[in-house]
């Protein structure tokens, strides 16, 4: 049995995430509105499809962050990981030992899900399994 000040200060960590979340998610849609409002009315705003790919995988990772903040599982913490990784292998290409590194960081992400998290665990809010 949990005491009752620790279930209150766990439910307003949880409100607290869901702030930081929210507030995550409108500086990412603002980001990309900007982005968009730039392409369209700035006539010499020529980006490259690099700056480009910068911008939206840094959207999705941010995405990704938010969908964890707001459910804290096992399952959503390997994606935003397997995302993030992705990403730095994608836009930094230029190192052939950094992307072999994050290829086995990867595999080692996708080995940690299937073997050593059970998978009546894996949707399970981390706060929740003792």
């Amino acid at each position: 049995m949990r005491h009752k000040h620790v279930i209150v200060i766990d439910k307003i960590l949880h409100i607290l995430e869901i702030i930081i979340a929210i507030l995550t998610l409108i500086v990412l849609i603002g980001m990309l509105g900007w982005e968009v409002y730039k392409m369209i009315t700035v006539p010499e705003y020529i980006t490259t499809i690099d700056q480009f790919l910068h911008t939206i995988l840094t959207l999705v990772v941010g995405l990704e962050f938010v969908r964890m903040l707001i459910d804290l599982t096992p399952a959503n913490t390997l994606e935003v990981l397997i995302v993030a990784i992705s990403r730095q292998v994608i836009l930094n290409h230029n190192d052939p030992l950094g992307n072999i590194a994050c290829v086995l960081c990867i595999a080692g992400l996708f080995a940690t899900r299937r073997f050593l998290i059970p998978k009546k665990e894996m949707k399970v809010e981390m706060s929740e399994v003792e």
